[in-house]
Parts: structure tokens; sequence; C-alpha cells
């Protein structure tokens, strides 16, 4: 058994428990706020883990480990249930919802960069030469700091692949409710029968899993520009 990578997976799989439990934790946590406390209820507006697992076995257990050992990195999904007739009713209330899940990826993101930075501010981290996803920043000692580096990397870099594919403006991500912050109630109402046909969230899962190679490298390509002011990554 190869501990390294066995070690490296335990830490995406912590990094990914965590930065989905976010995710959902924060989706249950605006809809309480907006009026439908379904999730609240449900016992998922926690950043307790476990009752996120329960809920998503599938999404949360094998996926992961699934997609580490094929891909090198995790991905994976879990659910925060809501209640359709708030939702019809309160459109606009209900895409802030479903934008609440991302917004917690970009903070967790936000808080690994500022890591990141303190780190090197500290004499700990310094920008690496080549970009990796458990290389987003360099030690420039072993033991704790190049520990440290490879763990904060890691946050980085998962939530940077959840924020970009969960705003993907296609169904059934986050980022397809984000037009009905601009519809109109009627152009509203004929895009939620688009979305609630059979079929159209495997057909959007597709497509959203092919724009993703496209979309990973610009959103991530800005992210370094904010990181790193000044420096270029390919």
């Amino acid at each position: 058994m190869d501990y390294a990578v066995l070690a490296i997976g335990v830490v995406w799989y912590a990094a990914f428990v965590v930065s989905t439990t976010v995710h959902e934790a924060a989706h249950g946590f605006a809809a309480k706020k907006f009026g439908d406390p379904t999730a609240y209820q449900h016992g998922l507006v926690t950043l307790d883990p476990l009752p996120h697992i329960r809920r998503s076995p599938f999404g949360m257990l094998v996926i992961p480990v699934l997609s580490f050992l094929f891909n090198g990195w995790m991905i994976g999904w879990a659910s925060a249930p809501y209640d359709p007739s708030w939702a019809q009713n309160n459109r606009k209330k209900a895409a802030l919802m479903s934008l609440a899940g991302p917004a917690g990826n970009l903070l967790l993101l936000f808080a690994a960069g500022i890591a990141v930075r303190i780190g090197m501010l500290l004499g700990y981290f310094h920008a690496p030469e080549t970009v990796t996803f458990t290389g987003i920043t360099s030690a420039d000692s072993t033991g704790f700091a190049n520990s440290a580096a490879v763990v904060i990397s890691i946050f980085f870099s998962l939530n940077l692949i959840l924020l970009a594919f969960n705003l993907i403006p296609v169904p059934p991500l986050d980022g397809s409710n984000v037009l009905l912050l601009f519809l109109s109630e009627s152009s509203a109402s004929r895009y939620e029968r688009f979305l609630s046909q059979p079929g159209i969230g495997l057909f959007g899962l597709v497509v959203a899993w092919n724009l993703f190679n496209v979309v990973l490298p610009v959103i991530r390509s800005l992210a370094l520009v904010i990181l790193y002011p000044g420096l270029s990554y390919g």
C-alpha cells in the first residue's frame, strides 16, 4: 500500500466532507431565513456532517472515493430538502437559496487563500513554480509546514472545483436557478416547466461535466491571479 497516496486521500476526503457540509448547511440556513424551514426540520442546518452523510451516502461516500481513485481529486454531492411550493411562490428567494451553497464554498476558498497569504508573510510558504491540486502553495521547509501547505492547497482546490461546477448554469446544478433572479413571473414559470421535464437533470449533468473542463481552468487562473498578483500560471 502506498501510504503517501492513502494520506492524501484521507485529507481530500476530510476536505470534501467539510466543504460539502458547509455547502448544504448554507442552502438550508438561507432557506430557513427566507421562510422555508424544511431543511432545518430535517436537521440539516448543521455543520455536523453525519446527517448529511446519512441523507446522501452514495454522493458523500462512494463517489468521492471513486473520483479520487480515477482522477486524483474528489467530487461528490449531498442534498438539502426544500418545499417546492415555497420555491414556486418565492422564486427570487429560492434562487438566492440556491446560490447560498456556492457562497459557502467561496467563503472556504477565501479562507484558504488568506491562510496561504498569512503563511507567506510568516515565511512558511512561497508561490510554487507550477501549480497542482495539492500544490497551490509550497512550504519553505519540511515537516509541519509542508503538511499544512498540502492541506490548505487541497481545501483551496476542492472549494474551487465545487464552486466552479455548481455555478454552471444547467440543471440540476445551483447555477441553473440564477436566471430566476432576472426573469419575469411568466418567463420564470416557463423556465421551471422546462427544468421539470423528465431526464433534463441527467442531460444537464452530462453537459456540465463536458463544460467543466473549460470552466475550471478559467476560474482557477482568475483565482491564482488574485492569490499571487503579478505571477502567471498556464
